[in-house]
């Protein structure tokens, strides 16, 4: 009976791999979307990027994705199910590099209300954006910055694929201010 009482009192105090140390989602990183449509539990959806947990969600999770790709056929573009103007165009690059230098450089952006924009449209090859998640009335915006790196689009049925990858830095504590990669 002591060696059985012994035994059980070691296993109870010895660690097991239960034990999760709560992980910070990435702050930063490169990630490829498309607007491929899929059928589960009775609705449609599509993957999109939702920035505060560092991942691709559904658009019928909870929370949603903060962005989505889509073409309209002629142009690919960002969505966002945003209650606001949500994209700010930060500039356009000749190539690669220097869209890459901007992005990195790009640290505290200043952007008047009346610069934001519904829909990131057209997406194109070194482009960067500010995007701005939150609402209206909530006050608790929170933003991203993002470089995308490359587009696709095809003829599809029903709709044109569209697919996006992007490099993306997020900034939860509701300012423009980006550390410096």
């Amino acid at each position: 009976m002591k060696k059985i009482l012994i035994t059980v009192l070691i296993a109870a105090f010895l660690p097991t791999g239960s034990c999760k140390k709560d992980e910070t989602p990435a702050t930063r990183g490169k990630v490829t979307i498309d607007n491929k449509t899929s059928f589960g539990s009775g609705t449609y959806y599509v993957y999109g990027f939702l920035f505060s947990e560092a991942r691709k969600v559904t658009t019928r999770d909870m929370p949603r994705p903060d962005v989505t790709v889509d073409s309209d056929g002629t142009n690919l573009l960002f969505m966002t199910e945003n209650e606001r103007d949500s994209f700010r165009l930060f500039g356009k690059y000749d190539d690669a590099s220097s869209a890459s230098a901007a992005f990195n450089n790009l640290t505290a952006p200043t952007i008047a209300e009346n610069e934001w924009q519904g829909l990131a449209s057209p997406l194109e090859e070194n482009q960067v954006w500010i995007y701005r998640a939150g609402s209206r009335t909530s006050g608790n915006d929170h933003y991203a910055k993002i470089r995308i790196i490359s587009t696709r689009t095809e003829p599809g049925d029903p709709k044109p694929f569209a697919e996006c990858t992007f490099e993306w830095q997020y900034q939860s504590d509701g300012t423009l201010t980006f550390p410096e990669k």
